[in-house]
């Protein structure tokens, strides 16, 4: 099995990579959104986006160094990131990384009546009962808000925040952008063959579990990691400076 080790570079430029490739995805938020990854075992202290940061333009040295724990925001640090990040890294203990976008197809999934993902494609089958969809939207996330989202965390691989967005975890940087990536790609299928208008042909439950254990195997075998290897070699030859 492949593991976070095996990426080059340090936790710092992997999640800078990341958050260059979510812009180049258009997966980003003017300066809005972010991406955390905790710094130890117990989610107390983490890594997260510093206010006012582009995505496009973030560096490993940007990337702020902050305490859960503390009574007070730190400075330069948005207040639903300190919110919402918080209380994910202190209340999900098994929760290493999150990853909080307003991507496109999730959060149009998100803003319907019925936002589920039935298992009509490859992609949709990996989530099949591996996502937790939340319809208790109370705002932007802050104080109430962002405690109540932080006793989700890690319920499942991805929380699909109805009226808002959605929220990936994983274990470190590799899988949660991984869990993200494959998730917007399928919601994006979905929709598309909605808009469509001709009938969708969902395989059954027992196709999807297969399918979604077969997914596993492929990330138990470091799937995830040799996506985020690939990513990070690419930036080396067009963007190196994310490593400063």
């Amino acid at each position: 099995m492949t593991s976070s080790t095996d990426i080059p570079g340090t936790p710092r430029e992997q999640l800078a990579c990341v958050f260059r490739w979510l812009a180049r995805l258009d997966m980003n938020e003017a300066i809005a959104n972010h991406c955390s990854l905790a710094t130890q075992a117990d989610g107390m202290r983490f890594l997260v986006n510093p206010e006012g940061r582009h995505f496009a333009e973030m560096r490993a040295s940007d990337l702020v160094d902050v305490d859960a724990s503390a009574d007070q925001r730190p400075q330069g640090i948005d207040p639903t990131a300190w919110a919402i990040h918080g209380a994910m890294h202190r209340q999900g203990r098994s929760v290493g990384c999150v990853m909080h976008t307003h991507s496109l197809y999730a959060t149009a999934l998100a803003c319907l009546e019925s936002p589920e993902l039935p298992p009509v494609e490859q992609n949709a089958m990996r989530f099949f009962e591996r996502v937790h969809v939340d319809t208790g939207f109370d705002g932007m996330g802050l104080d109430d808000e962002a405690e109540r989202l932080g006793r989700l965390a890690g319920t499942a691989p991805i929380l699909l925040l109805g009226n808002h967005g959605v929220v990936a975890t994983g274990v470190d940087v590799a899988e949660a952008f991984d869990n993200l990536y494959y998730f917007e790609r399928a919601c994006r299928s979905y929709l598309v063959a909605r808009a469509s208008g001709l009938p969708l042909r969902p395989v059954s439950p027992a196709i999807a579990r297969k399918t979604a254990r077969q997914w596993e195997d492929s990330l138990n075998h470091g799937s995830a990691h040799m996506h985020l290897a690939a990513l990070m070699r690419l930036l080396d030859r067009d963007e190196p400076d994310y490593r400063d």
